[in-house]
C-alpha cells in the first residue's frame, strides 16, 4: 500500500496564528513519569519512529516518551500548559528558534558536543541556529521546496526552471502546496531576487503579478496531504512546493514520483534539535542530541517512516537505494544554488499572507 506523508515541514503560519495547541496533538504524548530513566521529547512525527528511538533507548537505558506536534505555535501551547521542567527535548521549525530563545525556552549548547564539522556548512551557519552568539538549536534534517512531479507525464527538462509554474502545456495539471511562504519566496527566485530581497514594496509590484498569474494554470491549492493525494492518483502532474519530502517516501513503489529544485534557484527549509532551559534531564536530552546527529541517528531520521528528508550529517548512514532516491550526491550542487528560508518581520508576513489569500480566493 502506498504511504503518504502526514507532517508538514515547516508551519510558520501556525506560529504566527497560534493555533489552538493541545488538540492539534498527537495521541503518542508522553505518559509522563518523572523516573530517572525517561525522557519526554516534543518532536514532528518523524522523530516518533521506533527505528531511531529504540536504539537510544537500548544503549542508555531509558525510555523516551514522545508528544508529535504541528507547528511551532501549537507547540508553546503544550508548553504553556505543562508544568516546568515537563519537557526535556524540543524539534523546531530553524527560523522560529530565535523568537522561542529570547522567551527564555532554550539552554545554550556547545557545539563541540556535536559532530559539527561534519554538519552541511550553509545549514549549521544558518542565522537562525544561535540568537547573541549562543547555539540554541543543533539542526538535523533539512530540504527543499521545489517542484515534485510525476516524470511518466511531464517534461523532465520542464522541470528545471521555476518557470514551469506558468508553461501553459501544464495549464490545468498542477497543484499548489497551501502554504504562503515558501510559494512567494519561490516567485522571488522566480524573478531573480533572493527571498531576503523580499519587502512590501516589490511583494506589490512583482511579486503580486505574477502570483496570480499563476492563478489559471493551477487545479488544486491543497495542504501536504491533499496535494500528494492528487499525484498519486493522477489528478495533477506536478506540485508547486512540493519536493523529497512530499515524494521519496513513496518512490520506492512508485518510482515515476520524482522531485527537483531549479536551476534558478531552490528554496531550504530546516529544522533543528534544542533542550528545554528547565529540563531535569539536561545530559541525557544532549545524549538524545548527539545520538540524533550522529551518522547512524541522521540515516534513520531521514528515511522514517513518516517522511524523508535531507539528513544535515553529510556522513549519514544511508544505503545506497536511499541516497539515490534523496538525490544525495547531487546535495553539495543543490545548497550552492539555493536560498535559506528567511523570517520575515510581522509587517511583510502579513502583507504576505494578505497577498495569499487573495490568491486563494481569486
Amino acid at each position: 500500500m502506498t504511504k503518504l506523508f502526514t507532517k508538514s515541514p515547516i508551519s510558520r503560519r501556525s506560529f504566527l496564528g497560534t493555533v489552538g495547541g493541545v488538540a492539534a496533538a498527537s495521541a503518542l504524548g508522553p505518559r509522563l513519569s518523572w523516573g530517572a530513566d525517561e525522557l519526554n521529547v516534543l518532536v514532528w512525527c518523524d522523530h516518533a519512529d521506533p527505528k531511531l528511538l529504540q536504539p537510544f533507548e537500548q544503549a542508555h537505558n531509558v525510555r523516551v516518551n514522545v508528544k508529535t506536534y504541528e507547528g511551532t505555535g501549537t507547540a508553546l501551547s503544550i508548553i504553556e500548559q505543562s508544568q516546568p521542567g515537563d519537557w526535556d527535548v524540543f524539534v523546531i521549525d530553524a527560523p522560529d528558534v530565535p523568537q522561542v530563545a529570547k522567551q527564555g525556552l532554550l539552554m545554550p549548547l556547545n557545539k563541540n558536543d556535536y559532530p559539527w564539522n561534519d554538519l552541511f556548512e550553509q545549514i549549521r551557519n544558518a542565522p537562525y541556529n544561535s540568537v547573541d552568539g549562543k547555539l540554541y538549536s543543533v539542526p538535523e534534517k533539512f530540504g527543499y521546496y521545489g517542484i515534485a512531479y510525476n516524470d511518466s507525464k511531464v517534461n523532465g527538462t520542464d522541470m528545471s526552471s521555476n518557470d514551469v509554474m506558468w508553461n501553459a502545456e501544464y495549464k490545468g495539471r498542477m497543484a499548489v502546496y497551501d502554504y504562503y511562504f515558501p510559494v512567494i519566496q519561490m516567485i522571488a527566485i522566480s524573478l531573480g531576487m533572493k527571498p531576503s530581497d523580499v519587502n512590501v514594496q516589490n511583494l506589490e509590484d512583482k511579486i503580486r503579478p505574477k502570483l496570480l498569474e499563476l492563478k489559471p494554470q493551477v487545479s488544486l491549492i491543497g495542504d501536504i496531504v491533499g496535494v500528494q493525494n492528487a499525484l498519486v492518483s493522477g489528478n495533477v502532474d506536478m506540485i508547486v512546493a512540493g519536493a523529497e519530502f512530499a515524494v521519496s517516501v513513496l518512490t520506492t513503489e512508485r518510482p515515476e514520483l520524482q522531485w527537483t529544485i531549479a536551476e534558478n534557484g531552490g528554496l531550504i527549509w530546516t529544522q533543528g534539535l534544542a533542550i528545554f532551559e528547565d529540563s531535569k534531564k539536561k545530559d541525557l536530552a544532549n545524549e538524545f542530541v548527539k545520538w540524533v546527529v550522529s551518522p547512524e541517528g541522521q540515516g534513520l531520521l531521514a528515511t522514517s517512516d513518516c517522511y524523508w528528508a535531507m539528513p544535515t550529517n553529510s556522513k549519514a548512514a544511508l544505503s545506497d537505494s536511499q541516497k539515490q532516491i534523496l538525490r544525495w550526491d547531487e546535495q553539495p550542487g543543490f545548497l550552492a544554488k539555493s536560498h535559506l528560508s528567511f523570517l520575515p518581520q510581522p509587517d511583510l508576513d502579513a502583507a504576505m499572507l494578505e497577498l495569499w489569500m487573495e490568491f486563494v480566493q481569486s
